[in-house]
């Protein structure tokens, strides 16, 4: 059994301390190597540039090391059980990595576990070592691994199968604050590390019902027991999926207080979060693309199908709160208004399909730059909303008969349970198995065309009218109207994205064929003055406003240390965004599918 040891070597210095033992070293020498990227997560991280130091030894012996490549060391031949001793360096405020101070510490495995190349099948144990100092004395361990000999606050020994498996559980250590609750008579912890005044208790009660709702969509629940891992900062937002746990980041504003009842947007947003995360415990974690099985971690691993582990996952997200009862029906066309803008807003999605933006997630979408809204769509978000495309058009052309959770149950059955990797194009032929219908030119459509998705079409035989309008403001990114929509003349606009940093208005981006841009201005370019007046965001927002159609605007703007001018004509906004009207009567079949969609009778009963 090849064995790690933990320590947190100075919380001040954001050191820890790893000791890797392996019994039965190979004669020959050994290869280490670290991870370059964690799953989940589809971007080189290089986490072995954070390794500070690296000895190993023998029988007291110092043996030599020469690393071969950035993330990969041999070792000098010996006999017996190695010890290879190495510190990390940790300050990555996020899900992905690892972070140590005197507040927390918090690791995933592929940020701190070396392999052993040729034994990553070994079975592995992780013992964590409490932290020296008094000052720590309340702090207790967090995490989904299974457990072998531990102390009350969880410090000790803990064994997993192999290493993949120590790669795929994130441990937190601090003062936490934890709350329990039951899904499908299956242990749950919400554990929340960080300053927060949250109301534990009502969160609990909400992911009871999000995390019943997923469990009842696949028929089956393969945990038993499951770790939220929340990390509360001041500002952030992010999750990441593991096989037992997840692991999320939220801001403080988020959470819920205990005077809370309503549902703010920041509350909603976490929820969505955690369910996301959750709808992975099935999609990804155990529904896997065949790819992802074939490859390990050391370099980029190419799917088309991001699409439909993250996307769906996406889609089933927010449809879980609303099927759950958590929010109602105005609050998930709001969150479906906010997602269809944000794709219509982005000229990418007319140059990117989605199996190219799953393709190019290394070095696209991870590596977002100022032309990101001209060059990309996101898997993500487009991902969703051709999920959603996908569950009207099968729901409608079946008669109700069957739906997307059809197919992602068929899809759990034969390849989430038996373990076996979902080939490409595999969820397509799935899906034409389970419904019996000819979908060949529906997901050429969505997947390998750049066409936009006829979700106004398919949304209207669900009683439910979507138009696309001018945004009415810069702050207006979708919404739901309680009146039906009318066509107003749209606005003058810039045709870009600004930003206030340090008190400079600073063109974050600029957008394909826009005002901004057809004028000569540029992402970075920092506003100095408009028609001669120094204008903050809102200022210059309502200064277009009253512009004539006709008339130009003079814009002084730094661009590096040059002063620039530029003569620029507001032109009219565009209709990218989504204003949805909730129809109060409709045909009886179209509110036989709105309900039997969204699970309108069962949160009734």
């Amino acid at each position: 059994m090849i064995q790690y040891q933990v320590s947190l070597l100075s919380p001040q210095a954001h050191l820890f301390q790893v000791v890797l033992t392996l019994p039965n070293a190979d004669p020959a020498g050994q290869t280490l190597y670290l991870p370059a990227w964690i799953r989940g997560s589809y971007m080189i991280r290089d986490f072995a540039r954070n390794i500070v130091s690296l000895e190993a030894n023998s029988a007291d012996n110092n043996l030599s090391v020469e690393k071969i490549d950035k993330q990969t060391w041999a070792v000098e031949p010996c006999e017996g059980v190695l010890t290879v001793t190495y510190r990390i360096y940790a300050w990555d405020l996020s899900v992905r990595a690892a972070h140590l101070d005197t507040t927390h510490a918090y690791f995933n495995g592929p940020s701190l576990f070396l392999a052993v190349k040729g034994r990553e099948q070994d079975p592995c144990e992780c013992q964590i070592l409490p932290p020296a100092a008094e000052l720590f004395n309340r702090w207790w361990v967090a995490t989904a691994m299974p457990m072998h000999e531990v102390d009350a606050k969880g410090f000790g020994r803990y064994r997993l199968s192999d290493y993949e498996a120590l790669l795929d559980h994130p441990v937190e250590v601090g003062d936490l604050d934890r709350h329990d609750f039951l899904v499908e008579g299956k242990p749950h912890r919400f554990v929340v590390s960080g300053q927060h005044s949250t109301d534990l208790a009502r969160i609990c009660r909400d992911l009871e019902k999000i995390c019943t709702k997923h469990a009842q969509l696949f028929g089956d629940l393969p945990v038993d027991e499951y770790l939220f891992l929340l990390w509360v900062v001041g500002e952030g937002y992010g999750g990441l999926e593991h096989r037992n746990s997840t692991s999320l980041i939220s801001s403080r504003d988020d959470l819920p207080v205990g005077s809370d009842t309503g549902m703010t947007e920041g509350y909603r947003r976490l929820l969505g979060l955690c369910s996301h995360e959750y709808f992975h415990l099935w999609n990804v974690k155990r529904i896997m693309p065949s790819v992802f099985q074939e490859n390990g971690l050391q370099q980029e691993v190419y799917t088309r199908q991001l699409w439909v582990f993250e996307g769906i996952t996406s889609y089933y997200d927010d449809l879980a709160l609303i099927r759950s009862g958590i929010i109602d029906a105005k609050n998930y066309f709001e969150l479906l208004a906010l997602s269809i803008t944000r794709v219509m807003r982005g000229s990418g999605r007319l140059k990117q399909t989605l199996e190219e933006s799953s393709f190019d997630a290394w070095t696209k979408f991870y590596k977002q730059d100022e032309n990101a809204p001209n060059a990309i769509v996101s898997y993500y978000a487009k991902g969703a909303l051709f999920a959603l495309a996908l569950d009207l058009h099968i729901r409608l052309h079946t008669t109700g008969r069957q739906s997307l959770d059809d197919v992602m149950r068929r899809l759990w059955q034969v390849y989430g349970k038996s373990g076996v990797g979902l080939p490409e194009r595999g969820f397509e032929q799935v899906a034409k198995e389970v419904t019996g219908l000819d979908l060949e030119a529906f997901f050429d459509l969505g997947l390998r065309s750049t066409q936009d998705l006829p979700l106004a079409e398919l949304l209207s035989q669900f009683g439910v009218r979507m138009n696309l309008l001018p945004a009415q403001s810069n702050a207006d990114k979708g919404r739901v109207a309680d009146d039906p929509p009318n066509s107003v003349p749209p606005r003058p606009v810039l045709g870009a994205n600004l930003t206030t940093k340090n008190n400079e208005l600073i063109l974050l981006q600029v957008f394909d064929d826009g005002a901004a841009q057809t004028s000569g201005l540029a992402a970075g370019d920092v506003i100095v003055a408009v028609d001669n007046l120094r204008l903050n965001e809102k200022q210059l927002e309502k200064y277009i406003d009253s512009t004539p159609s006709d008339k130009s605007i003079l814009i002084h703007a730094f661009r590096r240390d040059q002063l620039m001018v530029f003569k620029v004509f507001p032109q009219p906004a565009l209709a990218d965004t989504c204003v949805f009207y909730l129809v109060d009567s409709v045909p009886a079949e179209q509110k036989v599918r709105f309900d039997a969609w969204l699970h309108i009778d069962e949160q009734a009963r």
